[in-house]
């Protein structure tokens, strides 16, 4: 059974799939253009623009490529403040991590 998303990350989806649309609308291309340029149906980008989270990456990443934005997927964690802090502070110690 799939668990549901939190309300703030439900919003952030709404938010994500927003972004995709605005994207879509200021390079002037229509859905059909640019369902068809990714190799997707209409339907699915239109599941995209909504922040379905049904709809697999890969897809979202198809949308990317054809809208030209990439080079963004490159920038999730790339600064990655709560990692780095736990890393730094697994340095202080001796202990090795879980073989699990």
């Amino acid at each position: 059974m799939k668990r549901p998303l939190l309300p703030q990350h439900e919003r952030m989806m709404r938010e994500l799939g927003e972004n995709f649309r605005l994207a879509r609308l200021r390079r002037d291309l229509s859905s059909e253009q640019v369902a068809e340029r990714a190799g997707i149906s209409r339907n699915t980008l239109i599941k995209i623009e909504r922040g379905d989270e049904g709809v697999a990456i890969g897809m979202y990443f198809r949308v990317l490529i054809v809208l030209r934005l990439e080079d963004d997927l490159t920038n999730v964690a790339k600064d990655d403040v709560l990692g780095r802090k736990l890393q730094d502070a697994g340095l202080l110690t001796n202990q090795r991590a879980s073989k699990r």
